[in-house]
């Protein structure tokens, strides 16, 4: 029996009956592991996408490995090599897209080599053109873009307004300026945008190929590729379409791709030639055989691909099957030697292109409330224009009367804001990607920057964010007795003895084993473990020499000190390390043959007939002789089914071997960045594709669950009846975590959504394990639905991309699964602590700063819209501008902008006092610091300030109205100055700049003012008492309101600060 291990998880390796030794499958169960590709902004593909392997412990990897017959060195065996699955079901509106483009549906297609006029359907031109605009839908797009939104075309409509004499309120200036302004940013921001993007998509379509013709090798640029081309690709250059790989320079007939660029992962990935073209002695002879390549209809899925390579010429034909092994997709990198191609797809039918969508633009909840405090100021622009009518008694033309004062007031609603706002952003991010404190940390989505200071659930991922994905082997198993890291010698020993033991006696001998069982020695067995580890596996040695890969120092030598293993699956390579530790080395792999290396530096070959790969529905791989597979393999329609079918047939009595245990170990700091998150307030759910053993063990280690608190096991439920038995039973539980399968999350989710989703939110923390990529979307979206709160998804592979883009505020890890998850995200990090920073520091900082930013903007508007309405009241309600020309202009800009924008840079407390009491961020999720209440008394100020600064110009001024503008012009400007000052919190030296320059400003441009302000008037000591008087009655009575405040009912943040 196992004892169970809380780092160490099983992989188990079984024997079959003896007489299955003829057909020699080797078998070893596949961790539940698939990194895949999704669509930026589509669905994640059904299936289930598990993460580790099926073994226990936190982070473990573990599985089983089954094994038919006695193992000797002509086993034939199979490179391995792991297939990715993806939903086969087409994404929607991909065919819809097809056919308004002029593609027509797609369907399948035959390709004859080296001939595309022989063409029998129409293909796209393979060009790339990822430009959302060309020349002449530049302007008109953009123009479109802005003036679809109601407050830009209603800005837009002021402005026309002016060209009407009966409308016409001051100079056209005061309107069009600020309009161009914010116009001209946009516009700017959009054609830096497409320039650049026209030039990334002019150097892929002008890059050069060469293509065999019968004159010879020419040279083609990637624009002018047809489908039916041969084209060569050198090694280090990108594949330019997708293609069937005929050829290759590599004397082991195969190559590597690098294909991090099309689905984020890091891994090379291993490609075959056919067969038939391989053995051809020239590349030139592909154009003298007549031969052709039966392809499936374009589609996204990145992992499979069906087809048929036929030679018609000789006698019999030949036909071969055509699966992912023999595919080069667009945006892959050849990794080594020179291979030819005959192109299948181009252009908008590229698997790359199809799998580009544009992702959920992504609306913060900020931004929402701040549209929401617009659409009131607009309603109150409204009523005070109908109220100055009414007091009007709507004489005369009165709805004229109404634009009028629309356009009068329409400072109420600050055209200014949202660049305000979008500059503001742009800062938080650079101050983000400036941070020493979490370097490397990049900001994809610079429009939701807020969101990070208010989230409220945290669904992050296992593998890789919370764990190091790195695989180290812990423990092998026998049955009867395990051997740890304590003991590994022991196994060394076992081995270095069967392959030093006398010549009548060798392992490798030829032939088959005898059908009696007879008992084992300890050595026997461990050796036999040790073997199928070494063999059961998708790695292949790479060697390299000063970083270039060399092959024929792997078929001469077998260099030591220049070999690196690649897989896609990294406990694989901890399982072929371990071997190699203990005295079995892999040393070479193609795709006819496997070496190894004993103790006594002897090299075993092991032939390689075929394999079935691993599938989620089998959770194994396997090996077997050719026979009945290569005709399951050779077909078109039902393949999948027919070789599952064969492969099933195969898989019988097997014995177990050994069991094994990769141990996958947590991230550094994770477990005080999850405490601080949990302190903060945030509630933290872990979504997983691993067992449910696993996930429970790397939720305790991590500290996930904390010591004191009860774990729930939702036990696994198939029907209604058990999902409503088992949720009674958890509702009688009480502050304990919850751990739930996939399979049972989706009954209840099925029968029992609002219940479960009620129970779940109360719980502090919960595992979901067995979770397809599928259901981590639709949890996110649950909680949004059902919570109303912010969400907050953590991930680092391309499982975990559908979550990530569902959530309101992704984060990518970067890792050792790739930059797709990274790429995809909202904000990339390279460690999960940094997430703690990112949330404590910056988003609340961020959140505050906007808040304030904003508030201050309007109420900059606000009062000089007060202002507004006391004048044109004390004249009889006259439709008369207080303000004209640049005074209009410069308010808003050159003597306000910089101090009122300088908030941006302030902070209530320390980097490090937010770290340190992250409670400070709980306060931010109920939304204070914007909020109706605020903003009724910014509203209250406002209204104030500008009814004081008005009435006391009124009473003060002596006798020419041009005094009236001086004084209340000035002592407003230094209101909002000192209304600046009043509300940072922390001062930075820029700060104070602002505000000495502004002030500059606008004394130095009253030289140029004399139209509009007296320059003798501002000289004498009258102006400036009354300047005086006027601000001080302003401004005093908030400083004193802001001191009792402090002093009898301070925030949170000022004892700390004190």
């Amino acid at each position: 029996m196992v004892r169970p291990c809380p780092s160490v998880g099983p992989r188990g390796r079984l024997r079959a009956w003896p007489g299955a030794r003829e057909l020699a499958p080797s078998l070893r169960a596949r961790p539940a592991r698939c990194r895949r590709l999704l669509p930026r902004g589509g669905a994640a593909p059904a299936g289930g996408g598990a993460e580790a392997g099926p073994g226990g412990g936190p982070g473990c990897a573990g599985g089983a490995a089954v094994k038919a017959g006695d193992m000797t060195d002509n086993i034939p065996l199979q490179p391995v090599r792991q297939k990715k699955r993806m939903d086969s079901r087409p994404r929607a509106g991909c065919g819809e897209w097809l056919r308004c483009c002029g593609g027509g549906e797609p369907r399948p297609r035959t390709v004859w080599l080296g001939h595309p006029e022989k063409r029998d359907q129409r293909y796209p031109r393979n060009v790339i053109n990822n430009q959302k605009y060309n020349f002449f839908t530049f302007l008109p797009g953009v123009l479109f873009n802005q003036f679809k939104y109601f407050f830009n075309l209603y800005f837009l409509l002021l402005a026309c307004s002016q060209f009407v004499p009966e409308m016409r309120l001051g100079a056209l200036y005061t309107y069009w300026v600020p309009l161009g302004f914010v116009l001209a940013v946009t516009i700017i921001r959009e054609a830096v945008e497409e320039i650049r993007c026209y030039m990334r998509d002019k150097e892929v379509n002008s890059q050069v190929y060469s293509r065999l013709t019968a004159r010879g090798t020419v040279k083609v640029k990637s624009s002018s590729i047809q489908v039916g081309d041969l084209i060569i690709v050198e090694k280090n250059q990108r594949v330019p379409a997708d293609m069937i790989f005929l050829r290759t320079s590599e004397k082991n007939g195969s190559c590597f791709l690098r294909t991090d660029q099309l689905d984020g992962e890091t891994d090379w990935k291993l490609r075959l030639p056919v067969a038939c073209t391989q053995r051809l002695p020239t590349a030139a002879d592909l154009l003298q055989i007549r031969s052709y390549v039966y392809a499936e209809e374009p589609n996204i899925d990145i992992h499979n691909f069906v087809g048929t390579f036929t030679r018609e010429d000789s006698d019999p034909p030949i036909s071969e099957s055509l699966s992912i092994e023999n595919a080069l997709w667009a945006g892959t990198v050849t990794a080594s030697g020179t291979v030819v191609g005959v192109v299948l797809y181009t252009g908008r039918e590229l698997r790359s292109v199809m799998n580009t969508s544009n992702p959920r633009s992504k609306i913060g909840l900020f931004d929402l409330e701040v549209n929401c405090l617009t659409k009131i100021l607009f309603a109150a622009l409204v009523v005070v224009a109908l109220v100055m009518v009414a007091l009007q008694h709507f004489a005369g033309r009165w709805y004229l009367q109404i634009i009028r004062f629309l356009l009068l007031f329409s400072n109420i609603i600050p055209i200014s804001l949202r660049v305000n706002l979008d500059m503001g952003k742009i800062v938080y991010s650079w101050v983000i990607r400036r941070d020493s404190k979490i370097p490397g940390t990049v900001v994809r989505s610079s429009t939701i920057p807020e969101q990070l200071g208010r989230i409220s659930y945290l669904l992050t991922d296992k593998t890789g964010t919370l764990t190091q994905n790195e695989m180290v082997f812990k423990r092998l198993h026998l049955g009867t007795v395990a051997y740890g890291l304590d003991s590994m010698d022991e196994v060394q020993s076992h081995i270095f003895s069967i392959y030093t033991q006398q010549p009548q006696d060798p392992p490798a001998q030829k032939g088959s084993a005898p059908t009696t069982k007879v008992r084992r020695t300890m050595s026997s067995r461990v050796h036999e473990a040790v073997k199928a580890i070494a063999l059961c596996h998708n790695v292949t040695p790479v060697y390299e020499s000063n970083g270039v890969t060399d092959q024929a120092e792997a078929e001469k030598q077998y260099e030591d000190s220049c070999r690196v293993y690649q897989a896609s699956s990294p406990d694989e390579v901890a399982l072929v390390q371990w071997t190699e530790s203990v005295g079995l080395t892999l040393v070479g792999r193609d795709q006819s043959s496997m070496q190894l290396r004993t103790p006594g530096d002897q090299i075993l070959n092991f032939t390689i007939l075929q394999l079935f790969p691993f599938t989620y529905e089998s959770k194994r791989m396997g090996i077997i002789v050719r026979a009945r597979y290569v005709q399951a393999k050779l077909s078109v329609h039902d393949r999948s089914l027919k070789v599952a079918t064969v492969i099933e047939s195969l898989e019988m009595e097997m014995e177990l071997l050994c069991l094994t245990g990769v141990e996958d170990q947590l991230q550094a700091d994770v477990r005080p960045t999850l405490e601080t998150l949990r302190n903060a307030g945030i509630k933290v759910w872990m979504l997983t594709g691993d067992k449910l053993e696993t996930a429970t063990c790397t939720a305790k280690n991590a500290h996930l669950v904390t010591r004191n608190q009860d774990i729930h096991i939702f036990r696994l439920v198939t029907n209604r009846g058990e999902a409503h038995l088992e949720l009674n039973a958890f509702r009688r539980k009480h502050d304990c975590a919850l751990v739930i399968s996939g399979d049972s999350l989706e009954v209840c989710l099925k029968y029992y959504e609002y219940e479960f989703m009620e129970l779940a939110c109360q719980c502090p923390a919960v595992v979901c394990c067995r979770c397809a990529p599928t259901q981590k979307a639709r949890i996110v979206r649950l909680l949004q639905e059902r919570t109303g709160r912010l969400t907050c998804a953590v991930g680092d592979g391309g499982n975990d991309v559908s979550m990530i883009q569902e959530s309101d505020c992704g984060v990518g890890v970067e890792g050792k699964e790739g930059k797709q998850a990274s790429l995809a995200a909202d904000f990339s990090i390279t460690q999960f602590r940094h997430l703690g920073r990112l949330l404590m520091v910056h988003g609340r900082n961020s959140y505050k700063r906007s808040a304030a930013l904003s508030q201050f903007v309007i109420h900059r508007s606000l009062c000089i819209s007060a202002m507004q309405a006391v004048f044109s009241s004390v004249f009889y309600f006259a439709s008369v501008p207080l303000y004209q020309g640049f005074l209009i202009i410069g308010y808003s800009t050159i003597y306000t902008m910089f101090p009122v924008f300088s908030l941006v840079l302030d902070k209530d407390v320390k980097s490090e006092v937010a770290m340190l009491y992250p409670e400070l961020y709980k306060d931010l999720l109920k939304g204070r610091p914007l909020s109706y209440k605020t903003f009724l008394i910014w509203v209250l100020i406002s209204i104030y300030q500008g009814s004081t600064i008005m009435y006391g110009a009124l009473l003060l001024f002596e006798s020419e109205f041009v005094h009236i503008v001086a004084i209340s012009f000035t002592s407003l400007i230094l209101t909002e100055l000192l209304m600046v000052a009043l509300t940072i919190q922390t001062w930075h030296w820029l700060m104070t700049v602002a505000e000495l320059l502004s002030l500059a400003c606008y004394v130095a441009s009253l030289v140029f003012l004399h139209e509009f302000i007296d320059v003798y008037f501002i000289a004498t000591l009258s102006f400036l008492w009354k300047v005086s008087v006027i601000t001080l009655v302003s401004c005093l009575p908030l400083y004193v309101l802001k001191y009792l405040r402090r002093r009898f009912s301070p925030p949170s943040y000022s004892k700390l600060t004190s």
